[in-house]
């Protein structure tokens, strides 16, 4: 396997399909379908599933993904060396980070950092945690911004900010009345639907009150959340991280949940295995000075 096989094979694996992957790979279809033969030939086994769609990779396929994703990974491991040896400021950074965190994050760190590396383009892949783990693991990305547990062996994690979870209440709720999640029972509650991180924990914590608040409403947006609870006189379980204390959410109330012990914080996180240029790690520090607690002005 050279590294042109393993990237091709890996984009058809990612891509599910020859057609979108020629696409991505900007060479023709059937350039690509007869590479894809000629390994499958060489090596006596299939490595894709054809007639599932998208793609499905044998076991053959999958054995042969984990190499390239070795061989790639260190490929890139390799770049980033030679690139700091040259003392090279320019290329390319991949990101991983949410919608969410994107737009708090960007407009104050990018054009910081363009000032100091103008050479190096910034592309970004907006997903979740879990899609963006996986975008770590085979190296689709060069590192990843996510509140997730730092429990994965191959990556290497900086802490950027210790998130505690709370009850964010609404300017005409019930605020003054609570002071603990007990006291909650009889407020209601803005929610995350069923299959975001945030809902799993509220219904965990919900399920050891004698009674449980009410759902008003359901949403998969939690900048929408969020924003209805600044104007209303509703609650919601969510993390310090999306408080704006001083100012969309001044006229709210957030009261840490102290009983529940919260194991997932924003990291910055990558490969162990690689090694991130000198421009990556600007990068990352830029991201956690934005999240230094600031002295109260006066």
């Amino acid at each position: 396997m050279n590294l042109r096989q393993a990237l091709y094979i890996q984009t058809i694996a990612h891509e599910g399909g020859i057609t979108a992957a020629a696409k991505k790979l900007y060479i023709s279809q059937p350039s690509l379908s007869q590479m894809l033969l000629s390994i499958e030939a060489e090596i006596g086994v299939p490595l894709f599933i054809r007639n599932s769609n998208p793609f499905r990779p044998t076991y053959a396929g999958e054995r042969y993904l984990h190499a390239a994703e070795i061989i790639l990974n260190a490929q890139r491991a390799l770049d980033n060396e030679l690139k700091e040896i040259r003392g090279e400021e320019f290329g390319r950074l991949k990101i991983g980070i949410s919608m969410q965190r994107e737009a708090e994050i960007l407009p104050a760190v990018l054009p910081k950092f363009y000032k100091r590396y103008p050479n190096v383009k910034v592309d970004l892949m907006e997903e979740g945690s879990a899609k963006q783990e996986e975008f770590v693991q085979n190296g689709s990305i060069d590192f990843a911004f996510a509140s997730t547990i730092a429990g994965n062996p191959n990556f290497q994690y900086i802490m950027i900010k210790q998130e505690t979870i709370g009850l964010l209440c609404g300017p005409d709720s019930l605020q003054k009345e609570i002071r603990r999640l007990q006291d909650a029972a009889d407020s209601l509650i803005v929610s995350l639907k069923i299959g975001h991180n945030l809902r799993i924990i509220q219904d965990q914590l919900f399920e050891r009150l004698l009674k449980r608040p009410e759902i008003i409403l359901e949403t998969d947006s939690l900048e929408t959340a969020r924003r209805l609870v600044a104007v209303s006189p509703y609650c919601m379980i969510c993390s310090d991280a999306y408080v704006e204390p001083n100012g969309l959410h001044k006229k709210c109330t957030f009261i840490p949940i102290w009983e529940y012990e919260n194991v997932r914080h924003f990291y910055a996180f990558y490969l162990s295995s690689s090694t991130l240029p000198k421009y990556a790690l600007f990068f990352i520090e830029l991201v956690k000075q934005l999240y230094v607690p600031k002295p109260p002005a006066g």
